[in-house]
């Protein structure tokens, strides 16, 4: 680069100042927090703007060399849910643009996370004839799909997607199957759409020998671990593996299987450091199943962890599992992966991408017990395999998915577009952008 670029990163509810592990803190806060750093190390300077959610932030944040984190006044300053957040998306859009006044930072390019900064971009994009680029991280259509009634995104979400996918000069996919989503579901011209796969930062996500791991938690050397981590939501489907255990369970009480190693099953995550079926309502539905199911004794809840200690997890596990109903992406079987584990995945969305089917896991249906009882006992029952699916996974991992291969693929974007929009006029849709059908919604003072 001829000089210092700026960027601009929007993503209204996903702060990389945000703890982990909460119903919506997850892998978009890792994103735009791994990305923004590995743009800063290529020399980018990155402005990440989130909404302001507690009266004791300060405005800017200096996060890491070469990025500021921006608290925006929109709504009142406290937590709220992701899915509230609609209503405030004019008042996000205006506080950066007086941001931008009185630092008079200008930028070269935005990029948009999630719909609702989606939105924001575009309106930016008109106003300040700055290109912009947008990762969605889910879309709507796809979560309506799989969880109907369930689903609690505001009624305006598809439609302003579909005016998103129009407007932006580039979408980033996550993998192939949110690909065909984007053209598919909301007719994104092909040309428009970048896969550029989402990553695991190897250094914090590394292999320890299992019995360290387990010495280190306090666990028992003997017997097999099934490790899940991840966010404690019913579309995760911790439940399937619960079922999946008590299925492993009745076959060592009838004796049908006399290689069936006893097995347990460890999770981790939650709102609490201390599992607490208040905070996480998730944690009493699963200790109810497991109880009906009579594998109480084999289920282990151990609340929210940070990422630093999570690699002790994993490690500690024979297998990790996941089988989600739906997954955009899904960040934790990579993490699995880079701790040298073998995974078993349900064969949703971008998990049928990170997981190379009986290379480095295993991919079972979504919501089968039954399948993900017979790959468990497969893998349980072998453990030199089990090692040797960890060892390829790892490699995996190195090969194709580090931040810096996702920084210097999204630099590379951004050349692209920018070297684009210095040879032609700026294309702009005329359909008008509004939020005027939202409602008025009455702010606190701060």
């Amino acid at each position: 680069m001829d000089r210092l670029m700026r960027i601009a990163f929007l993503s209204e509810h996903a702060s990389p100042v945000a703890l982990l592990g909460g119903a919506d803190a997850g892998g978009q806060n890792v994103y735009v927090d791994e990305v923004s750093r590995n743009l800063a190390r290529r020399g980018y300077a990155v402005d990440v703007f989130t909404r302001r959610d507690s009266s004791d932030a300060p405005e800017i944040i200096d996060w890491a060399p070469g990025v500021r984190v921006v608290n925006l006044k929109a709504g009142p300053p406290k937590p709220r849910p992701k899915d509230e957040l609609w209503p405030f998306m004019s008042q996000f859009r205006d506080s950066f643009l007086r941001f931008m006044v009185r630092d008079e930072a200008r930028y070269d390019l935005l990029h948009g996370n999630f719909w609702m900064s989606g939105w924001v971009v575009t309106e930016l994009r008109q106003r300040l004839d700055i290109p912009a680029v947008q990762i969605f991280h889910a879309t709507g259509k796809t979560k309506r799909r799989h969880q109907k009634k369930v689903d609690t995104s505001p009624g305006d979400r598809i439609k302003t997607e579909l005016r998103i996918v129009r407007n932006v000069d580039r979408l980033i996919a996550q993998c192939p199957a949110e690909q065909a989503e984007l053209i598919n579901d909301y007719e994104a011209d092909p040309a428009k759409v970048v896969v550029i796969p989402s990553a695991v930062n190897t250094q914090v996500f590394k292999p320890v020998s299992q019995a360290e791991a387990r010495k280190r938690l306090g666990l028992e050397q003997e017997g097999r671990i099934i490790v899940y981590v991840g966010r404690m939501l019913p579309r995760k489907d911790i439940r399937n593996i619960v079922r999946a255990l008590a299925l492993l369970a009745q076959q060592e009480e009838k004796g049908t299987d006399s290689t069936l190693p006893q097995a347990t099953l460890m999770v981790v995550g939650g709102e609490t450091v201390e599992p607490d079926p208040e905070a996480t309502p998730e944690i009493g539905e699963l200790q109810r199943l497991a109880a009906e199911l009579g594998v109480s004794e084999r289920v282990r809840f151990i609340g929210k962890r940070q990422a630093n200690e999570l690699r002790y997890y994993y490690c500690a596990g024979d297998v990790a599992v996941t089988t989600p109903w739906y997954e955009p992406f899904g960040l934790t079987p990579l993490e699995g992966m880079a701790c040298g584990r073998a995974v078993i995945g349900s064969a949703v969305g971008g998990i049928t991408y990170t997981i190379k089917d009986g290379e480095t896991g295993l991919l079972v249906p979504p919501r089968n017990p039954e399948a993900l009882a017979a790959s468990l006992r497969e893998l349980l029952s072998q453990p030199e395999r089990c090692k040797q699916m960890g060892q390829a996974a790892r490699k995996r991992v190195e090969r194709e998915f580090t931040w810096s291969i996702v920084a210097m693929r999204t630099a590379a974007l951004y050349e692209t577009v920018l070297a684009e929009r210095r040879h032609e006029s700026l294309p702009v849709d005329t359909t008008p952008l509004s939020i005027v059908s939202l409602p008025k919604v009455p702010e606190s003072n701060p």
